[in-house]
């Protein structure tokens, strides 16, 4: 049975042809590979060879591993760790990044451009950065050497950090965890989790806190700014969204990842008339580019190119038996992918030095030589395409609309116009009531949960009573597919946020960009604290965080730098600490006594959107708001006249 797998029509139809076909899938192997009960909750360290140490039933608490650590001690040392890998794997891709700028300053990487000036301009002067005088390729080399300087930067604080609330710096200077340097941070939390260092659970998480910081102030806003500079800031653009898109009659090319500094160049590629003709020599009635994941996100936002699916839909998109070549670069790419594309003729091809997969093609890219390389990929996938093997008529007949790009600096526009830009609006919005609160939902999928249900079911409810939502990643990949991303998905808003959204002309769910735009959501909060009217800090907002079906260490690292930011979280599925109550104790009531944010794990999501309600409600009256009282607005505008129009 697969009803219960997902909520998707497209993901259904394709499990129905893997288990067919007895493909290995993600689902299938979420019911052969049960979790380890242990390992779940954190309660398992391994992080010396006189274990592991298992602690286990009813005296868990009161046991000591081998070397006397606590239970507390190692939930606590491990969920450090999971927070600086996932710090570390944010902030590489905007390491990266910062490598390329550079070398398009210097002329060294031909088919890239500076899209966004006006941005590249702004971060230099963010990043003090002189450019009075200077040219513009002299401007991106300083930012580019810069911003690569924050990553060893010994001493001081990131430069990024003057971005927060004044407040809120403040605050991170009196509890010292103002990140320093970058790979500084994720260092000294692989130091402190070594056998025989910090062996205190508030401590370690301290640090923790200051860890995923450097990620969400560091890393993931530099990857985000510069991509905007390279590739152009977003603006909002309308495409269609799942397994649908893919063509039966055309190239099918997915790009899968992370990297925009790839994918950008596969668009460039795909796109040329030479290589379009190339492809209709093959027999194909042009070349199909659509995304997967992240990578997906990235050029929809910029070139309008529709994302098949999110996580969970990577191995469904190679059964349709129509992809013909899928590109992957970092990050939440399957092993099981090389699997699926034996059994048809997909061609899986890697392309970073970091990631090889056994049984994959390799072409290593290089951003000296992005354009080459890019038309070598493109040529590989349009080779393999008279290999199909009669798998037809697969594709499932399901896609939806949707708008995305919708980064900082389009908000603001969207609210004053060129010469009166701000978030007055939205302050006003909220201190009337039109607009409850706000919420960030955001995230991965996991085939522990019914796929997209969550996602899906928390963003109708908080919508449904006047929370505005924002979205990246999968998460957001989740509501296009389910029509939220349209101004039409007003209708099931809120009456205040609906009338927001008929006034301004948007959706009532915002499509933010990929899982490293979560940066863009902290500058929208800063941007509404300091606006007036709604406190001083970000902690006094009343908004939220949700991560309904996250599995990575990325999201543990994003939901951190959010608590710490002061911002309560809320992440569904299962806790990573659960086996130990200090050090449940110290990400809840003891970061929320610290810094004004606190990180909980509720697997239900409907209890989710309650505990949502209830913390907005309860920052709303702190700021002695109005209580919010939806009668108030009754039918909006469009929808009086409408109405009228039909009596």
């Amino acid at each position: 049975m697969t009803s219960r797998k997902s909520i998707d029509p497209a993901a259904l139809a394709m499990l129905e042809i893997t288990e067919g076909d007895r493909i290995s899938t993600a689902f299938s192997r979420a019911d052969e590979m049960k979790p380890c009960p242990i390992g779940k909750g954190g309660a398992c360290c391994r992080n010396c060879f006189m274990g592991p140490c298992r602690f286990t039933g009813k005296n868990a608490e009161q046991m000591r591993g081998v070397c006397g650590a606590t239970l507390g001690t190692i939930a606590a040392r491990n969920l450090a760790r999971a927070i600086a890998a996932g710090a570390a794997a944010h902030s590489d891709h905007g390491r990266d990044l910062a490598l390329t700028l550079r070398a398009v300053g210097k002329g060294e990487a031909k088919g890239y451009e500076i899209r966004d000036e006006r941005k590249l301009y702004a971060v230099a002067g963010l990043l003090g950065v002189p450019t009075a005088g200077k040219s513009v390729q002299e401007v991106a080399t300083a930012v580019g050497e810069k911003a690569l300087a924050s990553f060893g930067q010994q001493e001081g604080e990131l430069a990024y950090l003057k971005r927060a609330p004044k407040k809120r710096q403040e605050l991170w200077r009196k509890l010292n965890i103002a990140p320093r340097g970058i790979d500084r941070e994720v260092v000294e939390t692989l130091h402190r989790t070594h056998i025989g260092v910090d062996q205190d659970a508030t401590n370690l998480l301290k640090h923790a806190m200051r860890t995923a910081l450097s990620d969400g102030w560091g890393g993931s806003m530099l990857a985000t700014d510069i991509t905007d500079i390279l590739f152009g800031t977003p603006t909002p653009v309308q495409s269609r969204v799942n397994l649908g898109v893919l063509q039966e009659d055309q190239v099918n090319l997915l790009v899968h990842g992370h990297e925009p500094v790839l994918s950008e160049m596969i668009v460039a590629a795909a796109s040329e008339p030479a290589m379009i003709e190339y492809a209709k020599s093959k027999g194909a009635a042009g070349i199909n580019l659509a995304g997967i994941c992240c990578t997906a996100n990235e050029i929809l936002m910029r070139q309008g190119v529709p994302p098949a699916g999110n996580f969970l839909q990577q191995e469904l998109a190679i059964a349709t038996g129509v992809v013909d070549g899928m590109i992957v670069d970092v990050q939440c790419i399957m092993e099981g992918l090389v699997n699926a594309s034996d059994q048809y003729h997909t061609k899986l091809i890697t392309t970073s030095p970091k990631a090889r997969i056994q049984g994959a093609m390799h072409i290593e890219f290089d951003e000296h030589h992005a354009l080459e390389i890019a038309r070598n990929i493109v040529k590989t996938t349009i080779d393999n395409y008279p290999n199909r093997k009669g798998k037809e008529g697969r594709v499932p007949d399901v896609t939806n609309e949707l708008i995305a790009g919708f980064s900082h600096e389009y908000l603001n526009y969207m609210q004053g116009g060129v010469y009166r830009q701000s978030f007055r609006p939205f302050n006003e919005a909220v201190i009337a009531g039109r607009i409850r609160g706000a919420a960030g939902v955001v995230g991965c999928n996991n085939p522990r949960c019914t796929h997209d249900s969550a996602h899906f079911q928390i963003v109708r409810e908080l919508i449904k009573n006047d929370v505005l939502v924002v979205q990246t990643g999968c998460s957001a990949i989740t509501s296009g597919k389910f029509g939220l991303l349209t101004p039409e998905a007003m209708n099931l808003a809120g009456p205040g946020l609906r009338e927001v959204c008929e006034a301004i002309g948007i959706p009532p769910v915002l499509h933010m960009g990929s899982c490293v735009d979560n940066s863009r959501i902290l500058t929208v909060l800063t941007q509404a604290a300091t606006e007036g009217g709604l406190g001083e800090d970000i902690s006094d907002l009343p908004a939220i965080g949700i991560a309904p079906e996250w599995m990575s260490e990325k999201a543990l690292s994003i939901g951190t730098y959010f608590v710490a930011s002061g911002v309560k979280v809320i992440f569904g599925v299962d806790s990573p600490v659960a086996g130990s109550m200090e050090a449940t104790r110290v990400i809840s009531e003891g970061w929320e006594e610290l810094v004004g944010g606190s990180l909980e794990f509720e697997p239900d999501p409907m209890k989710i959107v309650e505990k949502a309600i209830a913390h907005i409600d309860a920052k709303r009256a702190a700021l002695k708001l109005e209580p919010y009282k939806p009668e108030r607005f009754g039918q909006s505008g469009d929808a009086r006249v409408l109405a009228a129009q039909n009596a």
